[in-house]
């Protein structure tokens, strides 16, 4: 009987480190960044990407960073529907002439592929193919990373208008203001950091 509650009991204190290991990761590490600190496993992902449409690599980091942590965060899926590393809407991937609300999401009963290239061809969406597999899918970070750069370019930001571009993106002076906070910083003294700490 003795043997098998200290089975229960080493059992608990297990679970509960594995528990609090699982929590610390990832979102801890998006916590202990300093302001300057870019993950060089994304730089060269924001180099291609902001070549291939004209845009500067530390505001597609920048843009990365404001929304989703370089994708730290525990979900891809923000309360108000934007989806994926770079939170687009699901109308903006897809193209708005498909229809749903007028919000950016997509009906709740339409079961529709957004990473069908045609499908975003068709309708007009900022959804690309940055890893060359036939899709368009905004949980693969360099098809989200060449969309977000391609988002950017057609808002202004290929002929420096930054603050237009980003209020495309998102219509909020305070995430203006943040993104091109970080971008400031990433231009004069980017720190590169290991995702993994």
């Amino acid at each position: 009987m003795k043997r098998t509650g200290s089975l229960i009991i080493v059992t608990i204190i297990i679970s509960g480190v594995i528990g609090l290991i699982l929590k610390q990761s990832p979102d801890s590490f998006s916590q202990s960044l300093k302001k300057s600190e870019v993950p060089e496993e994304y730089i060269d992902l924001y180099r291609e990407a902001g070549d291939e449409y004209d845009v500067q690599w530390e505001l597609l980091a920048a843009v990365h960073r404001v929304e989703t942590k370089f994708s730290t965060m525990s979900t891809l899926e923000s309360p108000k529907g934007a989806i994926g590393h770079y939170q687009f809407m699901p109308l903006t991937w897809i193209g708005w002439s498909y229809g749903g609300s007028r919000l950016g999401e997509l009906d709740k009963d339409d079961l529709v592929d957004i990473t069908d290239l045609d499908l975003i061809q068709k309708h007009g969406g900022y959804g690309k193919d940055g890893n060359g597999d036939g899709k368009a899918d905004p949980y693969n970070l360099k098809d989200a990373a060449y969309t977000a750069a391609s988002y950017l370019s057609a808002n202004g930001a290929s002929e420096g208008r930054l603050e237009s571009a980003l209020f495309a993106y998102n219509q909020s002076d305070e995430y203006v203001e943040e993104v091109l906070s970080f971008y400031n910083e990433y231009k004069e003294n980017a720190t590169v950091v290991k995702l993994d700490p």
